[in-house]
């Protein structure tokens, strides 16, 4: 009697064990079944991307990195829930709402009836996937029986598969439901970017406005740049000049070209270049919404342009570059189709080209990423006169170009002087994105905002670089960083990747020849030439376009016999 209470209970243990193992993996194919088809949420500003986690939690927080900064939303639970994987981005709409003069936290914070619509949703959505995906494994373990045992599976073992299916769907559904909803969130944090804006709503009000209020600071720092380089800079680097460009980057988006007009009246610039990353998240209504556009349109002065790894949302988008072809002053130097334009400005040759990334890659291997636009470049000016300057986004772009007088770029947010590579710091301090880092109960501080004036003579070559370096503009604590002006003599073209020196454009001349001298000057036309990028292995083109004379709207000063 004893021996067969105890078979009994190996029986029954036996069963409770194949129960068990049912319940798991029901439980686990319901689990892969909402991480093979994710359940989507949307509110007005976020967009969020759900799966289940494998690990039942008894307080989930639901933690999500995204571009702006971390999201968090804790919840209460009576019950031991699944834990949630959630990957939350910010939808584009944001973009226009935190370059608003009037953003607020309760802004950016989904509201109560967004909240509850995007909770229901999500229960919803994650529950119909995991039932569907717990009855697969269910149905897929009665096949496996049936196909091994040659027969109709027996009542007992329906019994034991419907159970456990039943079993990990309540179960699950209830640890769901009673802890996903509206009424057991407890909190909403943010860090990061949108945890700034919460914390500091006031700083982020009237950012144009406040570029206003720091004109008067770098129209002074300006000012004692002008004496002392009348004081002290050697008399051969006044002489009169051709063209003076000022040279930006890394706008991010931030709308401070009320300073940059300031800067353009009083240094009497001729023409601003701008070496990329104009917005943030490659989208043009970021543009639109902080009036960069229409800023621009109001320099006076021609906009000389290539786009950087910031100002395209995939590797194809190119609505920044069209949009900022209707622009009159702006001259993008690589078109939306990818036709090379050369500028002739003031008898200066300009060349360039686009960035190939774009905002969203994996932003691993860059040297390789820039290749094909490098080599492209390369390819189709071989046969072209070399340019006096070359100007592209990042360093791993414009360092390996064969052929060029001075090479410009941004993208390190870091001024720089490599040779004959300018690399010019970020106008704007970052941007509002990327000008902040904070820590725990740390202040803000921000990157150093820059900015370069380059000055070319009667004879195409640099004479003068001025570089201004200056920090804590929005912050109301303006500091001075450094003014530095270098002799353009001396930076001279460095060795080529490889230890090769730099091609010239129709090789060594004759011997008994002279080479030509070139003149610049402010009287000379302003013309483009449009120039077909040759694809690979195919031999470059033996005669060059003609030239198309355009005309650049500018009220901007000349530069014809100024100091």
């Amino acid at each position: 009697m004893v021996a067969m209470s105890g078979r009994a209970w190996l029986r029954r243990a036996e069963m409770l064990g194949r129960w068990l193992a049912v319940l798991v993996m029901c439980y686990l194919g319901g689990v892969a079944a909402t991480n093979l088809a994710p359940t989507v949420v949307k509110t007005e500003h976020y967009r969020a991307v759900l799966r289940l986690d494998v690990v039942p939690r008894p307080n989930p927080v639901l933690h999500a990195p995204t571009i702006l900064g971390d999201v968090d939303l804790r919840f209460s639970s009576p019950l031991v829930a699944p834990g949630l994987d959630v990957a939350v981005s910010v939808r584009p709409e944001i973009t226009g709402l935190l370059t608003r003069p009037d953003v607020s936290v309760d802004a950016l914070e989904p509201t109560d009836t967004e909240l509850s619509a995007a909770i229901r949703a999500a229960a919803l959505g994650l529950g119909l996937r995991f039932v569907l995906g717990a009855a697969v494994v269910a149905l897929a373990l009665t096949l496996m029986v049936h196909y091994a045992m040659w027969r109709r599976p027996r009542r007992h073992y329906l019994w034991l598969v419907a159970s456990g299916l039943v079993a990990a769907c309540v179960v699950t559904g209830a640890g769901v439901s009673t802890t996903f909803r509206p009424d057991r969130f407890q909190s909403f944090t943010t860090t990061g970017v949108l945890g700034l804006v919460r914390r500091s709503a006031g700083m982020l009000t009237g950012v144009e406005a406040r570029a206003d209020e720091v004109t008067p600071y770098v129209r002074n720092l300006l000012a004692v740049s002008q004496a002392l380089q009348a004081k002290f800079v050697p008399g051969d680097l006044t002489k009169p000049v051709a063209a003076r460009f000022l040279l930006v980057s890394d706008i991010h988006g931030a709308n401070q070209y009320p300073l940059m007009r300031s800067i353009i009246k009083e240094e009497q610039i001729d023409a601003v270049i701008d070496s990329g990353d104009l917005i943030n998240f490659g989208r043009v209504q970021e543009g639109e919404a902080s009036g960069l556009f229409k800023s621009i349109a109001s320099l006076g002065v021609p906009y000389i342009f290539v786009s950087g790894n910031h100002d395209q949302g995939s590797p194809t988008d190119r609505s920044l570059l069209e949009r900022l072809s209707r622009i009159p002053n702006v001259v993008l130097l690589q078109g939306p189709k990818g036709t090379y334009h050369e500028l002739s400005f003031h008898g200066l040759r300009i060349a360039g080209f686009n960035d190939p990334r774009w905002f969203g890659d994996d932003n691993k291997d860059p040297v390789a990423k820039e290749a094909p636009a490098v080599d492209a470049f390369n390819r189709t000016m071989a046969d072209q006169p070399e340019p006096d300057i070359v100007v592209a986004h990042e360093p791993y772009a414009v360092s390996y170009v064969k052929r060029a007088g001075i090479l410009v770029n941004g993208h390190i947010h870091k001024a720089g002087l490599f040779g004959n590579r300018i690399q010019v710091g970020t106008f704007t301090g970052g941007g509002l994105f990327t000008h902040y880092t904070t820590g725990e109960d740390a202040e803000l501080t921000g990157q150093p905002y820059a900015f370069d004036i380059a000055t070319f003579g009667t004879a195409c070559n640099l004479t003068r670089l001025a570089r201004y370096s200056y920090r804590n503009l929005l912050e109301g604590r303006p500091a001075y960083d450094s003014i530095q002006v270098i002799n353009g003599a001396t930076i001279e073209p460095p060795d080529q990747p490889g230890g090769q020196q730099p091609e010239q454009a129709q090789g060594p001349p004759p011997a008994g020849t002279q080479q030509p001298t070139r003149s610049c000057s402010a009287t000379d036309p302003t013309t483009t030439r449009n120039i077909t990028p040759v694809p690979p292995g195919a031999e470059p083109p033996g005669t060059q376009p003609p030239a198309t004379t355009t005309t650049i709207p500018t009220t901007g000063p000349t530069s014809t016999g100024r100091p």
